[in-house]
């Protein structure tokens, strides 16, 4: 198995004031999966995504993946866990605002062992004429284009996505979502969506439905559909 998530628990707090996020999570994820992660607010759906990225520790349980478990690593060994499997988009694009956008894919470029062609990859997001420019001479969507091509820029063997289309209208939305796509199905990333509209999870492979830090549902789409077919 590609990614297996065995037993993990996150508590905050102590006392009267602990509170349970995650209550023993138990998942399998194949390479090459577009896995989304649904559930409202407080779910530990957030949790789950930043302790498979190594970001956050569980209390209990493991990640491992290809058998390397994250728990039996040093710090220096979760970096460079972290810089040659994975890939981060977030809601907020995090992009430096004095480096041009070819520059902001490249920092993702200096992670990796096995980088992408950076040009290729302004290529495929629609950057490439942009690429001289600077973050704030740009839409919302074309910034977080550019926060994907940082990401996937790196070659990662997984891309976690933290709402990556929560602050975007709904035409460029679908524009990303169609993107991810696309990079799932050209470069084989393994896929982990993290979102509250329950209308992405018609395009993964796999959904997982949290609440109250547990699996409630957790399926393979038989009837899937393209990022373009979506609506909400």
């Amino acid at each position: 198995m590609f990614l297996e998530i065995h037993n993990i628990r996150k508590s905050y707090g102590e006392g009267e004031s602990k509170v349970e996020v995650l209550r023993g999570i138990d998942l399998e994820i194949e390479k090459g999966e577009i896995c989304v992660l649904l559930g409202p607010s407080g779910s530990g759906k957030s949790t789950l995504l930043n302790i498979i990225g190594g970001i956050d520790s569980a209390d209990d349980g493991y990640i491992a993946i290809n058998g390397e478990k994250t728990a039996d690593m040093s710090d220096r060994a979760l970096t460079r866990y972290r810089r040659r499997h994975l890939g981060y988009i977030f809601q907020m694009y995090n992009l430096i605002p004095n480096l041009n956008i070819k520059e902001n894919v490249e920092v993702g470029a200096y992670l990796s062992e096995h980088p992408l062609q950076t040009d290729d990859i302004l290529k495929t997001l629609g950057l490439y004429e942009h690429r001289h420019k600077l973050p704030n001479q740009l839409s919302g969507g074309q910034q977080q284009r550019t926060a994907i091509g940082r990401a996937i820029v790196k070659n990662p063997d997984i891309l976690l996505c933290d709402e990556p289309t929560g602050a975007l209208d709904y035409n460029t939305s679908k524009e990303i979502l169609r993107l991810i796509e696309e990079v799932n199905a050209k470069y084989g990333s393994t896929v982990i969506m993290v979102t509250h509209n329950s209308a992405l999870a018609d395009m993964a492979d796999r959904v997982i439905k949290l609440r109250d830090g547990q699996i409630r549902k957790n399926y393979r789409n038989e009837t899937k559909k393209s990022a373009a077919e979506l609506d909400w």
